[in-house]
């Protein structure tokens, strides 16, 4: 395996844009290593450009969705700082983050046409397109929810982006599992316990409905396809592996509360 284009891709994107500008290195340029999709375009190249666009439609499109209800409030605010706290952003980038949250707010904010060629290379790249909307839904979730419209306009985001309806529900149901796990642990509402329990079943991507059988195939088909071994054979970026453990934990979890709800052996 070729590591010429990751280490190029990585090394531009950590000059760029620190952490998050290497870890868009490393998928760019394994796909130049690969030869996929942009593998006629220099990697560096490649590489810089998705990053150039990335970053700001970030931010952007952060504070459209978090205006979409007519106001932008202190939760929201400081669910945008907690992500920007997540990637590890220096000062400065914290201070250009804000600038583009403040873009997006305003009236005259396009998220078509923010996208517009950003949308292109992230429908090449799936897992970015995936880790796009992951950081949308951890902000809106945390803010004041993810009501009607702010919904809508994450779902036209992702469809932009190359995402199904059912993409988007899985990342969805993948965020919430995340964010409602230290609120199990500790105990929660029947109402709480309700919703996760339907979260569950999204995650394995099976009706609950479904007959045990039918449970125990969808799980075993979820572990196969994010197994960390079997992405990194496939050329999942290390950066990327933690990841990929994180949602085989989940997948586990899910499974085991489908398996204690319906009372499987």
């Amino acid at each position: 395996m070729s590591w010429n284009g990751k280490i190029i891709g990585a090394g531009i994107g950590l000059w760029l844009g620190g952490p998050l500008g290497a870890l868009i290195g490393l998928v760019v340029g394994h796909q130049f290593d690969t030869g996929n999709s942009l593998a006629q375009q220099p990697g560096p190249g490649a590489a810089a450009r998705v990053q150039e666009l990335f970053f700001p439609a970030t931010f952007r499109v952060m504070g459209h969705i978090a205006k979409a209800d007519g106001r932008v409030s202190e939760q929201e605010i400081t669910a945008a700082r907690a992500v920007m706290a997540a990637l590890h952003l220096n000062a400065a980038q914290v201070r250009q983050a804000i600038a583009y949250y403040t873009e997006g707010k305003q009236p005259e904010f396009s998220l078509e046409t923010t996208l517009q060629e950003l949308q292109p290379l992230l429908r090449a790249f799936a897992q970015l397109a995936q880790f796009f909307m992951e950081i949308q839904l951890q902000a809106s979730l945390a803010g004041n929810g993810l009501g009607a419209t702010p919904r809508a306009r994450l779902q036209h985001a992702g469809h932009l982006l190359g995402l199904s309806s059912g993409d988007f529900a899985r990342l969805e149901a993948l965020m919430r599992w995340r964010m409602n796990g230290a609120q199990a642990a500790s105990g929660a509402s029947a109402q709480a316990e309700t919703d996760r329990l339907r979260q569950a079943y999204t995650l394995l991507e099976v009706p609950n409905g479904a007959s045990d059988e039918q449970v125990v195939k969808a799980y075993r088909r979820q572990m196969s396809r994010n197994h960390p071994d079997k992405l990194q054979a496939n050329g999942l970026p290390e950066s990327m592996l933690e990841r990929a453990k994180e949602r085989t934990q989940q997948i586990q979890a899910a499974y085991e509360l489908i398996r204690t709800a319906r009372g499987m052996r």
